[in-house]
């Protein structure tokens, strides 16, 4: 009754085959249930959420991917790593020294999203490189908006680094991006 892809254009479910049967995405082989696809994960896959220890930072592009995004921010210390560059959306994580920043940029096409990690800082933004009029205090759990054609600078005012993940769209950085430090960057 369904085929491989269980939808019509053959992508949103690509390892459903049937009501009861499930492909997977391991290892290519059918299962009669949706435990067996589970036990795969509890075995000690590279792709259970639950354990991402295991999974390596680089960019993981057009591929389907589903992590712990919190512990994998934390565990990165390059200034910039590219964990996945679409077509029309990139994810990128950073870790900020302490005393550092990120510099006053602008991305003039591009959204952008920041979720704080660990950490304490400073960001400013404006309309004008010269009047950065909007400024707030961040921590664990903020989340920034930063509309395309803004400046914005995130300043690591706390003792530790700041460790947060940042979504464009669309993409900001090349494929594969990896700064290790901001002058790198």
């Amino acid at each position: 009754m369904y085929n491989d892809y269980y939808h019509s254009d053959n992508y949103l479910y690509p390892y459903l085959t049937n009501q009861f049967q499930y492909r997977s995405p391991f290892t290519g082989q059918f299962n009669n249930s949706h435990n067996s696809f589970n036990n795969q994960l509890d075995n000690g896959s590279n792709f259970d959420v639950r354990k991402t220890g295991s999974i390596r930072l680089k960019d993981y592009g057009n591929q389907p991917l589903a992590v712990d995004i919190d512990e994998l921010t934390e565990q990165n210390n390059n200034f910039r790593t590219a964990l996945w560059t679409g077509n029309h959306l990139q994810v990128t994580l950073m870790n900020i020294n302490i005393g550092d920043d990120i510099g006053l940029e602008i991305h003039t096409d591009t959204d952008q999203f920041l979720k704080v990690e660990e950490g304490e800082g400073l960001v400013r933004m404006g309309n004008n490189r010269d009047i950065v009029d909007f400024q707030a205090r961040i921590s664990d759990d903020s989340a920034i908006m930063v509309p395309a054609g803004t400046w914005h600078n995130i300043i690591n005012t706390g003792n530790k680094p700041l460790k947060l993940y940042s979504i464009y769209s669309p993409p900001e950085h090349p494929f594969g991006t990896v700064h290790r430090t901001k002058a790198e960057a």
